[in-house]
């Protein structure tokens, strides 16, 4: 799986116009079930992702996780991390199938959770609008391949 994470201090995904998730200090974190994905790897990131101390604890170091710094999670799906890029138009063959892809993207909304950490989401193959505040800026890029 890849994942893309945007530390923040909002956060929001709308479909037509209607916002369906938001937070507001938290990641962004946006999320592609890659082929021959499993469930062990969406556990795999997202135990990494909880315990990433990236957020400033009171000496201003990046020393707190999301979690223990009191922040949520907005999750949303996006296939275009798989992109191949060999040509000029991308391909995204190496994206899991839309069911595939969208399970173990369900499933790993309930593994951050179970992290203990409040979760929003987007709409699974929906067109979406996000909109943040990437705070530091701070954006690190995670594939379970590298973990």
């Amino acid at each position: 799986m890849r994942a893309v994470l945007q530390r923040v201090t909002r956060a929001a995904v709308s479909v037509d116009g209607q916002t369906v998730g938001e937070i507001g200090t938290g990641l962004m974190i946006l999320v592609c079930a890659m082929q021959g994905d499993t469930e062990a790897q969406a556990d795999k990131l997202a135990a990494k992702i909880a315990k990433l101390r990236i957020f400033k604890d009171d000496a201003g170091k990046m020393n707190l996780s999301v979690k223990d710094a009191g922040g949520a999670a907005l999750i949303v799906s996006q296939f275009t991390l798989a992109a191949d890029l060999r040509g000029n138009r991308p391909g995204f063959s190496y994206a899991a199938s839309p069911d595939e892809g969208q399970r173990l993207y369900e499933y790993f909304t309930t593994r951050i959770a179970a992290e203990g950490i409040s979760v929003a989401n987007g709409i699974f193959g929906a067109d979406m609008d996000v909109s943040l505040v990437n705070q530091g800026p701070v954006t690190i890029w995670l594939d379970t391949d590298s973990l």
